[in-house]
């Protein structure tokens, strides 16, 4: 008997979907009546003052969501190419720096080169010639030849300056060497 029942007792709970289904050709539409459009839904309420100040409200908010999301694409698409702009002019100047970068760099090795060729001209000299001429620059320009000598050469030197000129020569080859971290 209770094999029977089960059966039974679906049919029973089937029957009423079976005869809405009958009198329902548009099932499907029924059953999802909330996804139908606004005006449809309103159609049986338009007597409420309450149900139509809701959808009107709901109406607003969905227009200003919108406009909204509008205003918010725009904006991602200004700052997609402010982005971009950006991007591109971040590589110029970094370019602009690499060149800039290597021309100081060719520019302080030449001015190396020179320096060296100097100081090689000045350490051949003799110390009472090469006096004479050190004694002329400028005190600073001086110090830094004579710091770049042998240290034979440049105290051979230095011994044919004059004291007064020798203790000036000498007080810039100290401040150099302070100054250097």
């Amino acid at each position: 008997m209770r094999k029977r029942f089960l059966p039974v007792l679906g049919l029973i709970l089937a029957l009423p979907v079976g005869v809405a289904a009958v009198r329902h050709v548009d099932l499907p539409r029924s059953l999802f009546a909330f996804a139908a459009a606004p005006a449809t839904l309103m159609e049986g309420c338009m007597d409420v003052p309450e149900a139509v100040a809701m959808a009107s409200e709901l109406r607003d908010r969905a227009l200003r969501i919108e406009t909204y999301t509008q205003a918010l694409e725009a904006k991602k698409a200004e700052l997609a190419v402010a982005e971009q702009t950006l991007r591109a002019r971040l590589s110029e100047l970094r370019a602009v720096q690499n060149s800039t970068q290597n021309r100081r760099t060719q520019a302080s090795s030449a001015v190396q080169e020179d320096i060296n060729r100097l100081v090689a001209v000045y350490d051949v000299m003799k110390p009472t010639d090469a006096a004479q001429v050190l004694t002329s620059l400028p005190p600073d320009f001086a110090a830094e030849i004579l710091m770049r000598l042998t240290p034979e050469n440049g105290a051979r030197i230095i011994a044919a300056v004059e004291p007064r000129q020798a203790a000036i020569l000498t007080t810039h080859m100290g401040a150099r060497s302070a100054r250097k971290p």
